[in-house]
This record gives C-alpha cells, structure tokens and sequence, in this order.
C-alpha cells in the first residue's frame, strides 16, 4: 500500500497516544460540567448525560483491517465482500448481538454487473468539421440496458437546460419537444445554484434532487430520449472530472429489477466543461447566452445541429449481494425503530494511478462501519437498554448508486411507519477533534434542533452544509430513508479543529476531497491519523440515537421538505 507524505498525512504526527487518552477523559466529564454548571441546558432538553468510553483500539483495528490490501476495496461480489461479511458477521456474534432479519444478519440484495464498452473516440458531426473526443479525457458513456449491443444512430443533439421537470416551479426544460431519438444535453446541479442563496427557486444555491445525475437521467428516460449527457464543471458538480473518470468508467453495478421495472435511456454519460464549449461554438451558440436562458422557466430546448452515433457493447452478470443488519431491542418500546446506517463498500480495485490499484477506501467509509460496531458493542453492554429498539444497518453498493440503502428503503424488514429515524454516518475525517458538527440537510427535519442539544453536551456548536449546492444530502444512504419518508440525518465533524481551527481544518479537508476522495490515496495510515476525530463522532452518534431512543417523541420534516408528504401518507 502506497504511503504519502503531503499535506493530509504529515499534519497530525505530533499527536501522541497520551494526548489522545487525555482528550476521551475530557470528552467524558464535558456532560458533568455541562450539567452542573448550565441550567439552561438542563431546562431545553432531557437529554440523559451519559459517559461512554469509545474505544479507540477498537476503532483502530476495524479501520485498519477494513481498509487494507486484502480486503482488495471492498467491492460487492466480490472476495472483498465476502472478508467484509465474514468480519462483521464475527464481531456482531461476539458482541452477542441479535441478527436482525428473522435470525440471519443478512439481507439478499440483487445486483447486475454491467461492463459497457464504446469506442476511443465519440464523432460528433454537423459543425463547419468534425469534432472528435477521446474516452475518458473528454467523455465517458455506458448504457444500462441489459443488452449484448446498443446502438444509437445519427442521434440529434439537444441543449435541454438543466433537464429538469418540475411542476411546482412551473419548469419545464423539456417544453415543446420530442425526444424520441435524439440525445439531451444538460448542465449538471439545478438552476438554484447560479441563483441568490436567498432565491426560493430551487430551495437557492442549496442543490435539490433536481440537481443530482440520477434524477437527470430518469428524467430523460421519461422524456423518451436515445440518451442524455451530462456537462460536468467542477463547481456546481462539487468534485473534479477525475471522480467522473474513475467512478463512471468499467464495470457498473445496478440493482436487478424486472425488465421495465425502471426506465432508462440507452446512452448515459458525461462530457466536461471545455467539450462543451467547443459545442455550443460549433452551433454558432454563446455559452454564456445558453446558461442565461437555461436559467429562466421560460427556456425552450435548443437544437444544436449537431448529430453523434455510439455504440456500446455490454457484457452483464447477475448476483447477489448482502447488507448486514442487526438489532437490539427496545426494553419499552421494541416496535418503534431507530435505524443507523453506514456503507460497508467502496471502489475495489481499478486502473492503477502512481502504481496503486486498490481503492481501500478508509475514510470513505471504513470510518463509519468502524463508528456502528463500536456504537453496538456499548449499547448491547449497557445493562439498562434503551427504551426504543436500535437497528444497525451496514448497507452494499452505496458507491454504485447508494443500491442496497435503497433496497432496504424500498423491502424494509422493519416498517418505514414504525422508524423514528435514520442516523447515517459516512466518511468521517481523520484530522483531529472538531468544536464544529456540520449537518448536511440542515433545514430538512427535527432532527437538527435535537442534535444541537447532543452536540452541547460535547461541547461542540451544529453548523450547516458549508457547501449546500453540492448536493450531499442526496449522495449519501440517507437519502434513501428520506425517499420514503423516514426522518434522515447525516452529519460529521466540520473544519473549526481543537487544535489548530480553520485555518488548518479547511485546507486539510479540501485537499482530501481534491486527491484522495475515491482515489488510492485513501488509505489508513496510523503514524498520521488522529483517530480521536473518529471517537468524537462515533460519540456524537451514540448520544443522539439513545436519546432518541429513550423520548416519545416522532421527529417531522419541516415544511419545506420534499419529504414531508411522504412521510404523512406512511404514518396515516
């Protein structure tokens, strides 16, 4: 396993086991302070100051076994998947804790793998000369369908905005068009993101669903397109071409339906920045004037005079995959249900950069199913168990299309009705202790009041997405709770450090997502970690799924949420 000596790994050495047992010592009295000498905190919350001793051996040792070389990235369905299962499976027999699907701790989760193929190069005709695009530099596409070979002739060329539907803002990027044989252009994120953060179209600069690469291309199924093609910018995208490169090239897994059960284009794909561009001026088109006009309910789709043909050679194989659940059961209320989740997954071994093929995925996310099994050690040693049952939910395939959270979502073994809530943890930044927790769907639910309080208690502030337009609350298995109407939560240590602040958590935090986010270079290294950032969040996640345990209370989504009525239809 390659080992790098920049930025991200060097800044925290100086941390010393020492300084990391002081810091759970700390941790540990904060709720006594806070209870003793803060009176409005006791009168805002019934919050039971508990201590827990998260173990930060623990931790470590999940992390560094989930993370290394011979769990080869952790793909489904593969022998990483099998090691994955076969470690979770050992540590929950051991904890004694309950299997949580009618006595397995497994749920069957059907995928198809998919390997699409196309051509080096994409042609695209009907400018003053061709313009030809080279594979994986200037565009990828794949197609889905479960088919020996797809074609798509002579397919016309439109800019179709942002490839957004949406009725309650009177928007409609496909109006006045038939799609039936041509492919849509469209700009990634929604238009809310070029707009005022104040702007009540499209919730401002914070992205909504309309904004994400799935719903662009269910859209466009919808639509009728032969394909849709997404124009990627770093920004509004909120990561740079080599996550589209790497992540949207070779084999793709998808969840196996029945034929119809979902609807797809034939041609899926992306191109970047610069190739559209050279796009929009062989049409004789201003850039700048087409995303003005995509920027208006009133925009019309804009034929581009330009023609393109693919075809993509599919290879597919079934199988099945496993989410690991477990439960333990409420002493009170044990048909009432809190749901943590993580994903088990990453990218497994692709092309190798630098020399190293193994995508081993430590941060994203061996950091949150190390969080949920130490969570469910302490939970099931508690001699009182919590009032409400706690269900602990390690789910596949979230790095191809957040799959077996939707699985779930959509087959729970516990009833959506019956859920209180779903706490997700994910990807979890090794730089150090935080006074900062940033929630990601800050103004979705409830559930962001009550964390303020559990965050209180370790001394700790709640802030929001400090980069909203970038979608997180859709890319993560949350979402999938929050689809059906369960009352999600994601959130994660932020950038103000204990040590250091924001002028160091910040470029720490950017650098990660710039080199290592779903690149090799996420790896463990335990001479840089400082595994007590871990500890703290797992603490975090401990309090607020007790606490939620022990109340009577069912939190809602505000009334801005999308989910709202979702979740009324469910409980009514």
């Amino acid at each position: 396993m390659r080992r790098d000596t920049d930025l991200f790994f060097i800044y925290l050495q100086k941390k010393s086991t020492d300084m990391k047992k002081l810091y759970l010592l700390i941790m540990g009295l904060i709720p006594f302070l806070l209870l003793y000498s803060c009176g409005e905190t006791t009168e805002k919350t019934d919050i039971e100051l508990l201590t827990f001793d998260l173990n930060i051996d623990n931790l470590e040792r999940h992390i560094e076994t989930l993370a290394s070389d011979e769990f080869m990235g952790r793909m489904p369905m593969t022998v990483g998947e099998d090691l994955t299962l076969a470690y979770l499976e050992n540590e929950l027999s051991q904890m004694g804790i309950q299997p949580g699907n009618h006595g397995s701790f497994f749920q069957e989760v059907g995928l198809v793998t998919v390997t699409s193929k196309t051509d080096e190069n994409l042609v695209i005709t009907g400018g003053d000369e061709n313009i030809i695009l080279n594979n994986g530099s200037d565009f990828v596409i794949y197609s889905q369908l479960l088919q020996d070979e797809i074609v798509v002739e002579d397919a016309e060329l439109v800019f179709c905005g942002f490839g957004v539907v949406a009725p309650e803002y009177d928007w409609n990027d496909y109006e006045g068009i038939d799609m039936e044989g041509k492919i849509a252009v469209v700009l990634v994120n929604d238009p809310g993101f070029y707009m005022d953060e104040d702007s009540d179209l499209f919730t401002g600069n914070a992205m909504t669903y309309y904004g994400r690469w799935t719903y662009k291309y269910e859209e466009a199924a919808r639509q009728g397109a032969a394909g849709v093609i997404i124009v990627h910018n770093d920004a509004p995208a909120g990561y740079g071409w080599n996550v589209v490169e790497t992540s949207w090239s070779g084999a793709k897994m998808q969840l196996d339906l029945p034929e119809g059960a979902v609807e797809r284009s034939p041609l899926q794909g992306w191109i970047t920045y610069p190739v559209a561009q050279q796009l929009m001026n062989a049409a004789g088109l201003d850039k700048e004037e087409m995303l003005q006009a995509a920027l208006s309910p009133n925009f019309e789709p804009v034929p581009l005079g330009l023609k393109t043909s693919a075809k993509m050679n599919n290879t597919f194989e079934g199988g099945v995959s496993q989410n690991v659940i477990a439960i333990i059961e409420g002493s009170e209320r044990p048909e009432e249900y809190i749901v943590y989740s993580t994903h088990w997954d990453h990218l497994g071994v692709r092309a190798p950069i630098d020399g190293d093929s193994i995508y081993n995925g430590a941060v994203d996310n061996a950091t949150g199913v190390a969080i949920l099994l130490e969570i469910a050690r302490i939970v099931q040693a508690m001699e009182d168990k919590p009032k409400r049952s706690l269900v602990f939910l390690w789910v596949t395939a979230e790095e191809q299309g957040l799959l077996g959270s939707s699985y779930y979502a959509n087959n729970p073994i516990y009833p959506t009705n019956q859920t209180v809530a779903n706490l997700n943890v994910d990807g979890i930044f090794p730089f150090g202790p935080t006074n900062d927790l940033i929630v990601v769907g800050y103004n979705q639910n409830e559930l962001v009041d009550w964390a303020k309080d559990i965050a209180e208690t370790q001394g700790r502030y709640v802030v929001p997405d400090q980069e909203p337009e970038k979608g997180f609350f859709y890319r993560s298995d949350q979402f999938s709770f929050a689809k059906v109407g369960v009352p999600a939560f994601y959130a994660g240590g932020g950038t103000d450090l204990v040590d250091g602040g924001r002028e160091v958590g910040e470029p720490l935090r950017a650098e990660y997502l710039r080199k290592y986010y779903h690149q090799p270079g996420d790896v463990y290294n335990p001479e840089t970690w400082d595994l007590r950032a871990i500890a703290q969040d797992g603490e975090f996640f401990l309090r607020f799924g007790i606490d939620i345990a022990n109340s009577d209370r069912w939190p809602e989504w505000n009334e801005i949420s999308e989910f709202r009525a979702i979740r009324a239809a469910d409980r009514n």
